[in-house]
């Protein structure tokens, strides 16, 4: 934002006027009831092409959160049946047939490239397991642990899934294309419908990556878990990019833009920035990599037979670096033990974790779980407040019943 206003930078498709208003807007907290979608259970959702049985998934507003215990016997990949679905307008119908990719700009070296859809999957392509998780993942518990009011959809912990992408790495198709020395950013842009809020079209999803970050471990994806992809999960290409948060992962891409200039998005100015106290008035630098969480496979709120020995399940990731260890406490944070890691942990994905428990007294009660990376970072017992509600990575507070 301070190279746009300088004169640096070019925004990408959106009125100057309309963007400092929304940035203005953005550093403003609104009560997270009055600003989030309800939640509610549901077998389908207008604009999500997939069933979404209610034993599986929560509805909030267009998008589906999966139930974290459906994951329970599941493995380190997420079936695609349960992965959760972030839309911010309705999933596009798309035959591959129609579809290319335009890769153009004035960061590249010559005219504009198509790619077609089995010129792509002519390419050489690589496999890898990664995880996309929303920035928002977790923002209920700013409110419900914290008492601070954000805004946006009011995710628990299930707005990530884990899945083995196969595409092509995105710096060959951009060296296909020509790419110069003298490019900067990377726009690549969904072709799903033009977002509007607040009466303002923001256009099409669209997010600036850094060429650093394009020419290294970007991956245009056309399968996910051996399958091509479904519709809901960006059919018939888009952009997985590991350890980032997700609206770096454009579903649908149509074209991507190679600039010589830094670019601007209201998906990386208004949004996808941290706002309020502690922060400049233009927000935080965009966000990139995700926090640190752990998550058990349980309802809130389930029940326990006391005396009758319990096997305890979760998953801890980070987007910073593999995780190393995590600890459980039955007791509500009093004592602290080491859970049994059940994967190698790996950077870009999670790892599943177990440990016993007997529960020995009847009542309300309260689990934790707190994971470590490899970096040396710990869970924190609070997140740090921004407006948006976005990388809430403090141990939760999981409620149970023995009985």
């Amino acid at each position: 934002m301070r190279q746009w206003a300088g004169g640096r930078a070019r925004s990408a498709g959106i009125d100057r006027r309309d963007l400092l208003r929304l940035v203005a807007a953005a550093s403003v907290a609104v009560p997270l009831a009055s600003a989030a979608a309800p939640a509610y259970a549901a077998e389908s959702l207008p604009g999500v092409v997939k069933p979404l049985p209610a034993d599986l998934f929560t509805i909030r507003g267009t998008n589906a959160e999966t139930n974290f215990a459906a994951l329970r016997g599941t493995g380190v990949l997420t079936p695609t049946d349960r992965f959760f679905v972030r839309n911010h307008t309705a999933t596009p119908r798309i035959e591959a047939a129609d579809w290319k990719l335009t890769v153009w700009g004035d960061g590249l070296t010559g005219a504009p490239v198509d790619f077609s859809y089995d010129a792509l999957r002519a390419l050489p392509s690589v496999t890898r397991t990664a995880f996309v998780e929303c920035a928002g993942n977790g923002r209920s518990f700013y409110t419900s642990q914290q008492n601070q009011q954000v805004s946006g959809t009011a995710w628990t912990l299930g707005a990530i899934g884990t899945a083995r992408w196969r595409g092509v790495p995105l710096r060959t198709v951009l060296r296909r294309a020509g790419i110069g020395r003298h490019a900067v950013d990377v726009l690549p842009r969904g072709v799903d419908a033009e977002v509007v809020t607040d009466g303002t079209n923001l256009g099409r999803v669209r997010r600036p990556l850094p060429v650093s970050k394009a020419l290294d471990d970007v991956l245009l994806a056309y399968e996910m878990n051996g399958e091509p992809l479904p519709p809901d999960h960006g059919f018939p290409v888009r952009l997985v990019v590991p350890s980032w948060v997700g609206i770096a992962n454009i579903k649908w891409v149509g074209d991507i833009e190679v600039s010589a200039e830094p670019l601007v998005s209201p998906w990386n100015t208004t949004l996808y920035r941290l706002f309020g106290p502690g922060y400049p008035a233009e927000g935080s630098a965009p966000l990139t990599r995700q926090t640190l969480k752990s998550a058990f496979e349980l309802p809130l709120g389930a029940s326990f037979t006391a005396h009758r020995p319990v096997h305890l399940t979760g998953r801890s990731w980070s987007g910073g670096a593999p995780v190393r260890s995590v600890e459980v406490s039955t007791d509500g944070g009093v004592r602290w033990r080491r859970a049994r890691l059940r994967d190698e942990p790996r950077a870009g994905s999670w790892v599943r974790w177990s440990a016993p428990w007997v529960p020995d007294r009847t009542g309300p009660g309260v689990l934790l779980a707190r994971a470590t990376d490899r970096s040396g970072r710990t869970q924190p017992e609070t997140a740090a407040h921004n407006t948006q509600g976005y990388l809430f990575d403090a141990v939760v507070r999981h409620p149970v019943t023995v009985v």
